[in-house]
C-alpha cells in the first residue's frame, strides 16, 4: 500500500542524482563556461573604445528680481532649450564642428555630410536636470569620440554654443519685443491723434453747444435776458420822452404865439415832468444807490429839465402869428427861442436813441434765440461727443498700457544686454575621460560569467542526454520492468582509486584556474576598462 502511494506520488527532486552528474560533468560544464566568458570578454577588449566628455551646465536666474524688472523673454526654459537645441544640432553648425576638430576622418572616404551630422547627433546627449518643484535647474552636455581630447574638446565647443546661443536667443527675444511693442506704441499714438482730431474738430465746429459750456450759456442767457429787460425798460422810457418832448415842442410854438402868455403856460408842463421825474427819483434812490445808472440817468434827465425850465422862463417870447403858421415860421420862431431849439435838439437825439435802443433790443432777442438754441443742442452734442470721447478713453488706455509695456520691455532688454538676465553657467568644466564610456568591460565581464554559466549548462545537459549508460539503481528500475531483487555493490581497485583522486583533483584544479582567470580578468577590467 505504501509502495503505491509512493508512486502515485509526485517525483520530488533527487539532489544524490544531481551531485552525480555535477560529479560527472564537472569539466563539461568548466571548460563551456571559461570559453563563454573568453570568448565576450576579449571582445570587449577588442572592440573600439568610444569615450565621453560631460559638462554640468547650471540654468542661472537673473541677478535682478523680476519684482522690478519684468523679463520679456519666454519664460518656458524647456521649449527655449529645445528650441536653442534645434539650432545647435542643426546640418550648418554640426559640419563647421565636424570640419573644425577632423570628425569621423576615418569615415570621410565613404561616408556624406548628411550621414557624419547623423552620427554626430547620435554622439550628442542633453540630459536635464529638474529640481524639487520639477523645474529646470540645469541640464548636461556630452559628446562621445574616441579620443578622450578630443572628446573634451568638442564638448567645450558645444557647451560654448549653448551660452552664447542663449544669450543671443534671449537679447533677440528681448529686442524683437521691444521693436514688436514700438510699432503698436506707434499705430496707438496715431490712433489717439486721429481720436483728438475728431474731438478738437467736433469742439470747434459746434462751439457755443458743449456740455461743459452749459453752465456759461445759462449765465450768458441769463444776463442776455436781463440786458433785454433793461433796453426794453429804456426803449420805453426813451420812447415816453420822445412824447413828452413832442408836447413841449407843440407847446412852446404854440407859447410863442400867444404874445407873452409863454411865462405862464410853459412851466407848468414842464413842472409836472419834473414831479413825475423826480417821483421816479426817489422811487429809485429807495431800492439802489446813487451810483446805479438808472438813478444817475434819472438826475441827468432832471437837470436837463430844470435847465429848459429856466431857459423858458428867462426868454419869453413876444412873437405873435396865425395859429396857421407854416413850417418856414415854426423855424423862425425855432429860431428866435433858444428854448424851442434845445427841445427840438433833444426830441432829434431821442429820436435816434429810440432807434438804436430798438436796434439793440432786436440784437439781443436774435442773441437769446441764438443762446436759446445752444442750449436745445446741448443734450445732442453731449451724445456725439460721449461717442467721440469713449473711442478716445479707449485709444488713450491703449496708448498708455503700450507704452508702459513698452517701457518695461526696454528695461529688460538693456538688462539681457548687460547679461544681467536669466543666463547660463558652466558649474563642471568638459571633463577628460579616463576610461571609456563603451564598450563597459566590467558590465561585459559580467554578461560573459552569464553567457558561459549558459553555455556550460547547456553543454553538461547536452553531453548528459545523449549518454545511454547506466550509473544508478534508478535508473536500472526505469529500465527494467521486473523487481531488483539484489545489486552488487562496486568494486574498486587502486588504480581505480587514483584516477578518482586525479580527476578529482583535475576537476578542483580546473574549477580553481577558471574562477580564478574569472576573478583576474573583472579585476583588470575594473581597473583598466
Amino acid at each position: 500500500m505504501v509502495d503505491d502511494l509512493e508512486e502515485k506520488s509526485p517525483e520530488r527532486l533527487d539532489l544524490q542524482h544531481y551531485l552525480q552528474i555535477v560529479h560527472r560533468r564537472h569539466l563539461h560544464f568548466l571548460i563551456p563556461m571559461f570559453i563563454g566568458w573568453a570568448v565576450v570578454w576579449s571582445a570587449s577588449w577588442l572592440l573600439h573604445p568610444r569615450y565621453e566628455s560631460s559638462t554640468l551646465i547650471l540654468v542661472e536666474q537673473p541677478t535682478v528680481p523680476k519684482n522690478y524688472v519684468t523679463p520679456n523673454v519666454s519664460d518656458d526654459l524647456q521649449e527655449r532649450l529645445r528650441s536653442i537645441t534645434q539650432q545647435i544640432l542643426s546640418r550648418t553648425r554640426l559640419l563647421r564642428i565636424i570640419d573644425q576638430f577632423g570628425l569621423y576622418s576615418a569615415r570621410s572616404a565613404r561616408s556624406t555630410g548628411d550621414e557624419k551630422v547623423e552620427r554626430m547627433r547620435k554622439d550628442i546627449t542633453i540630459e536635464l536636470v529638474r529640481g524639487q518643484s520639477d523645474q529646470i535647474t540645469a541640464f548636461n552636455v556630452a559628446y562621445t569620440s574616441g579620443d578622450p581630447g578630443l572628446a573634451q574638446r568638442v564638448t567645450g565647443e558645444l557647451t560654448n554654443l549653448f551660452i552664447n546661443e542663449n544669450l543671443e536667443v534671449r537679447q533677440q527675444q528681448s529686442e524683437d519685443t521691444t521693436e514688436f511693442l514700438e510699432a503698436q506704441l506707434e499705430n496707438a499714438r496715431n490712433q489717439l491723434s486721429e481720436q483728438e482730431n475728431r474731438v478738437r474738430q467736433f469742439k470747434s465746429q459746434h462751439v457755443g453747444e458743449m456740455p461743459e459750456q452749459l453752465t456759461s450759456n445759462l449765465q450768458i442767457l441769463s444776463g442776455l435776458q436781463g440786458q433785454l429787460q433793461s433796453e426794453q425798460d429804456n426803449l420805453n422810457a426813451a420812447k415816453q420822452q420822445r412824447v413828452y418832448l413832442q408836447t413841449l415842442s407843440d407847446q412852446s410854438h404854440v407859447l410863442g404865439l400867444s404874445n407873452g402868455n409863454s411865462v405862464s403856460a410853459g412851466p407848468p408842463v414842464i413842472e409836472q415832468e419834473l414831479n413825475k421825474l423826480r417821483a421816479q427819483l426817489a422811487d429809485l434812490s429807495s431800492h439802489y444807490t446813487d451810483r446805479h445808472p438808472d438813478v444817475r440817468k434819472l438826475k441827468e434827465q432832471i437837470a436837463k429839465t430844470e435847465k429848459m425850465r429856466d431857459q423858458l422862463l428867462a426868454n419869453p417870447t413876444n412873437r405873435a402869428e396865425d395859429g396857421s403858421a407854416s413850417s418856414s415860421d415854426q423855424r423862425a420862431d425855432v429860431a428866435l427861442n433858444p428854448a424851442s431849439a434845445q427841445i427840438q435838439s433833444q426830441l432829434q437825439a431821442n429820436k435816434i436813441e429810440v432807434t438804436n435802443r430798438e436796434h439793440s433790443v432786436a440784437e439781443l432777442k436774435t442773441k437769446i434765440e441764438s443762446y436759446q438754441a445752444r442750449l436745445n443742442q446741448e443734450p445732442i452734442r453731449e451724445q456725439q461727443l460721449a461717442d467721440l470721447t469713449r473711442g478716445y478713453d479707449q485709444s488713450k488706455a491703449n496708448y498708455d498700457d503700450l507704452l508702459k509695456k513698452k517701457n518695461e520691455s526696454a528695461m529688460a532688454t538693456r538688462m539681457e544686454i548687460a547679461q544681467q538676465g536669466e543666463r547660463f553657467t558652466v558649474v563642471d568644466p568638459p571633463s577628460l575621460p579616463q576610461k571609456p564610456s563603451f564598450p563597459n568591460r566590467l558590465k561585459f565581464c559580467g554578461i560573459g560569467i552569464a553567457f558561459g554559466l549558459a553555455l556550460g549548462i547547456f553543454v553538461a545537459a547536452l553531453l548528459e542526454m545523449k549518454d545511454d549508460r547506466i550509473y544508478g539503481e534508478k535508473e536500472l528500475k526505469d529500465l527494467l520492468s521486473a523487481t531488483v531483487l539484489a545489486e552488487i555493490p562496486v568494486i574498486v581497485n587502486a588504480d581505480d582509486e587514483r584516477k578518482r583522486h586525479a580527476r578529482m583533483w583535475l576537476g578542483w584544479g580546473t574549477a580553481a584556474l577558471v574562477f580564478a582567470t574569472i576573478l583576474a580578468g573583472s579585476a583588470f577590467s575594473y581597473l583598466r576598462g
